[in-house]
């Protein structure tokens, strides 16, 4: 790309010690400034890439990709499953569920909670649960021991340990001869998951036929729920599942309640990443500027090269270079800081959060600031910073061409 004669007096110019030390001081910040762009965005890229896998893993891992529901019980949800599963290739897992509402009471404390009745066996291959279990097992919900799994948030909440009692009130009414008085049921808790605060604390898991019976229902389940290859094609497989199934099952997914959330992630990434590489061009325009000072600086050297019969070319490759060492030092320095604060920022702020008793992701669906670094991500940025830096050196090593040597000579 470059002549030898024009690599060796770019990288000779590069080196050498200038007059005017401001123009040195200008290389010098637009240099920083792209190494500081390059890591920057290297850095909230992926912190943006791990609160988008947090998303998927942790929260849809939970939350039903897909489900349907019925407004009656399905008795026979098993060949239904087994149905669905069958004619749509997206579909990965099934598993039935039942859903109620209610009221956790222990030692004294009252706590909300979403209850869903499940069975083990299906449950796991589609939920994430049995890979977060801190301590017990989801096995330990059979039918007929109304045990109960609960998150860690909600078992700190009550003061329970394994093996507590804990009373789930309901909101429906029972007639007796004391009055109206509310639906009420003991479980023993046999289980402890963590997988965010906002499920810990919202979430619980008793055995479906437990369910069933707390409801005054017949032993069966009120939807299936779908796990996807492709979490995007959910509602596509919802409406298909429930198009094969009878008419009163109705299709629903996460994009319906979860869908604001990750659109969110996605739009404040495309904006961080839009704002961040703002950075890097600010840098290119400083290599702009600390070109042309130089150009101007060394008009007589440039007038003399020509003189010994430099052509036009050779003068623009001398300049392009000094621009292209200093996008490419830049470049290759951020790249290496934004690698290793992407693969460190995680353990860094948790060490800050717990050395100062600070409570900085409390705000978030994760306690803790996650951070996936993508190769794919590297490569663009590095890439653009290298595409920008080179542009930048056109204009001045033109300009730098385009010295008359008899004129400039004359004052010098």
């Amino acid at each position: 790309m470059f002549r030898p004669l024009a690599l060796f007096i770019g990288l000779r110019y590069t080196r050498a010690e200038r007059s005017n030390r401001f123009i040195s001081f200008i290389s010098l910040i637009s240099m920083i400034g792209l190494t500081l762009g390059v890591a920057v965005l290297i850095t909230v890229l992926s912190v943006m890439n791990g609160f988008d896998r947090e998303l998927k893993t942790r929260i849809l891992g939970m939350v039903p990709q897909a489900t349907v529901t019925s407004s009656e019980v399905i008795s026979d949800w098993q060949p239904l499953a087994d149905r669905i599963k069958a004619e749509d290739p997206e579909v990965a897992a099934v598993a039935p569920f039942i859903q109620l509402q209610g009221m956790l009471t222990a030692n004294g404390q009252v706590a909300g909670i979403m209850v869903t009745g499940i069975e083990p066996e299906y449950e796991k291959n589609v939920s994430i649960i049995n890979n977060h279990m801190m301590e017990g097992d989801i096995d330990t919900l059979q039918s007929g021991d109304f045990n109960i799994v609960l998150g860690e948030e909600m078992v700190q909440s009550l003061g329970l340990s394994i093996g507590d009692k804990v009373t789930l009130v309901l909101p429906e009414a029972s007639p007796s001869p004391a009055g109206v008085i509310p639906r009420f049921k003991r479980f023993t808790l046999t289980g402890i998951f963590n997988i965010s605060p906002d499920v810990n604390t919202l979430a619980a898991f008793i055995p479906m036929n437990d369910a069933a019976k707390l409801l005054r229902l017949p032993d069966g389940a009120q939807g299936i729920r779908l796990k996807l290859d492709d979490i995007f094609q959910a509602p596509t497989a919802a409406q298909k599942a429930a198009s094969i199934a009878p008419p009163q099952l109705y299709p629903s997914d996460w994009t319906q309640t979860h869908g604001n959330l990750f659109g969110a992630i996605q739009m404040e990434k495309a904006m961080v990443g839009l704002l961040l590489f703002l950075i890097i061009l600010v840098a290119a325009f400083n290599i702009v500027s600390s070109l042309v000072m130089l150009v101007t600086d060394k008009k007589a050297d440039i007038a003399i090269l020509k003189t010994f019969g430099a052509s036009p070319r050779l003068i623009t490759q001398v300049f392009m270079v000094q621009g292209v060492v200093i996008g490419v030092i830049g470049t290759v320095a951020g790249t290496i800081l934004g690698v290793i604060f992407a693969l460190t920022v995680s353990d860094i702020l948790g060490f800050i959060n717990q050395a100062f008793g600070l409570h900085l992701f409390d705000a978030y669906f994760v306690n803790y600031l996650p951070s996936q670094l993508r190769i794919v991500d590297v490569v663009l940025i590095t890439g653009a910073s290298f595409i920008l830096s080179f542009l930048a050196t056109i204009y001045p090593a033109r300009r730098a061409a385009k010295i008359q040597p008899a004129q400039t000579l004359r004052y010098e």
